[in-house]
């Protein structure tokens, strides 16, 4: 057997708050929209991971998604513009990878990063 994807879900009746968020601030193509369900993501292939912790690194919550964006910069320009909260970082984290902590609509805790 060989695991082919891994999908993040999260609860809400309110789907469609999701688009600016995950499309219009981070850039992800919506691969269906079921009215129910919405589905965010790129074309390309991705790497796919599950992280089990205990603490997000360096004291902080445990995230509820982390994504890795090629620019980090513009991703932190593009959620402030959007008014997101900032509610750790930017950061340069002594495993190699610079982040900050923003929410989504929906309250989850999301941690932008770049491997430096």
């Amino acid at each position: 057997m060989q695991v082919k994807r891994i999908v993040a879900n999260i609860a809400s009746d309110q789907v469609d708050k999701a688009r600016q968020f995950y499309a219009d601030v981070l850039g992800l193509d919506i691969l269906m929209h079921q009215g129910w369900i919405a589905t965010y993501g790129a074309q390309e292939k991705m790497t796919l991971q599950v992280s089990i912790m205990s603490q997000g690194g360096s004291d902080t919550p445990v995230p509820d998604l982390s994504i890795e964006v090629d620019d980090l910069d513009e991703a932190l320009g593009r959620v402030r513009k959007a008014g997101y909260p900032v509610e750790y970082g930017p950061a340069e984290e002594p495993w190699g990878v610079r982040r900050f902590y923003t929410r989504d609509p929906f309250g989850k805790l999301v941690n932008i990063l770049v491997h430096r």
